[in-house]
């Protein structure tokens, strides 16, 4: 992982996927009143910026509460990564649950469509490997989070216009990518595994 903050912009826009979520908000927004479904995106939103920063900050304490090193948590980030990658590129078939029938709070919007796993190991990631650049990361998942927000407000009309096979074909494309860059890491933390070992 390139240690940038357009880099970590992408990685983060990757993970956190606002067109393949697409789906998932509208299907769970469909018995919230359209007068009120811009309030729950934004809400949805905050909540997932707010635990990732959470994440973000407290995450080295984390670590050492957990005795985990970054290395680990460098190949965890990987695979976990690389799973979420093939399963954009190979999306599931299965239909979607029924929708509540009052608003969606936390949960499936803000967990863990956006703040999932993998998201939450990402930020962990890039403040484990590059501390003194903690507010860049910062920035970068501030913008994540701004077109995730702007992407799911125009949900409905990018739907009609775009129709499912062209945001499918974009999810599977964003999944291409992303295995490259799970692919990469896991290359970078076998090097550095193996430097330790050979220098051990």
């Amino acid at each position: 992982m390139n240690d940038s903050f357009a880099s970590a912009t992408i990685l983060l826009l990757l993970i956190t996927d606002p067109v393949g979520n697409l789906p998932i908000f509208t299907h769970a927004l469909r018995a919230v009143p359209p007068t009120r479904r811009r309030r729950v995106i934004l809400r949805e939103v905050l909540i997932a910026f707010a635990l990732l920063l959470v994440f973000m900050f407290l995450g080295d304490g984390f670590l050492r509460l957990m005795n985990l090193s970054p290395l680990a948590l460098q190949l965890a980030g990987g695979v976990v990564l690389f799973l979420i990658a093939l399963r954009m590129v190979f999306p599931s078939a299965q239909p979607p649950d029924e929708p509540a029938p009052t608003e969606p709070l936390i949960v499936p919007l803000a967990i863990p469509a956006l703040a999932g796993p993998s998201a939450l190991a990402t930020v962990m990631l890039l403040v484990s490997q590059a501390p003194e650049r903690r507010w860049e990361w910062v920035g970068a998942l501030s913008v994540t989070m701004a077109v995730c927000a702007l992407v799911l407000l125009l949900a409905e009309r990018l739907q009609q216009r775009l129709g499912p096979r062209v945001l499918m074909a974009f999810e599977r494309l964003m999944g291409l990518i992303l295995v490259a860059v799970a692919v990469e890491m896991l290359l970078r933390a076998f090097r550095t595994l193996a430097a330790q070992l050979g220098g051990g």
